[in-house]
């Protein structure tokens, strides 16, 4: 439990949906609380279901929990979701919010969206991974990058990173 007040700023790192049995009540949170979010690699499937079903495209053969949570939503949370950024910034906690990630080394602005939701490690040779092979912040600041996706590896604290993904799907959310 997290033991937020009114006023303070709660942001969510993405996710918020096809993680657990309930994706529609989750996605009123942020709405309850008045949060901040940024997009996760689920969040960003479910948009890209809806632009898909948008244009034409036919539900798929095989049931996909992205295209069933795409249908489901109501219009306020689609566009909710649609409005989420790739991370947000805070000049005042000297902080970056993500998904996954920030690859070192490159500005902010050329970062790549996919990495960003997706990322795990950097590989010794400079490779981006989705895959666990070791830590990925080379992260050299300034700024303390706070990020989720990666709840089997738990509370992860490094000098400019912190990642606090709550592995909340597994108690059930």
């Amino acid at each position: 439990k997290c033991d937020y007040r009114p006023g303070d700023a709660v942001i969510f790192l993405g996710d918020l949906v096809c993680k657990g049995p309930d994706s529609l009540s989750v996605m009123k949170m942020p709405w309850d609380l008045g949060a901040l979010g940024v997009r996760g690699n689920h969040d960003f499937e479910v948009v890209r279901w809806h632009q898909a079903m948008k244009s034409g495209a036919d539900p798929p053969v095989i049931g996909s929990e992205h295209y069933h949570v795409a249908t489901a939503l109501e219009t306020a949370d689609l566009k909710w979701m649609y409005s989420l950024p790739w991370f947000v910034g805070s000049a005042d906690l000297n902080a970056l919010f993500v998904h996954a990630g920030f690859v070192s080394g490159i500005p902010l602005a050329g970062q790549n969206s996919r990495l960003m939701m997706n990322m795990r490690s950097i590989l010794p040779n400079g490779t981006v991974t989705s895959n666990f092979f070791s830590n990925w912040p080379l992260w050299d600041g300034p700024q303390t990058v706070f990020f989720g996706h990666d709840a089997d590896r738990g509370l992860q604290q490094y000098e400019n990173a912190i990642g606090l993904d709550t592995g909340c799907v597994c108690t059930g959310w």
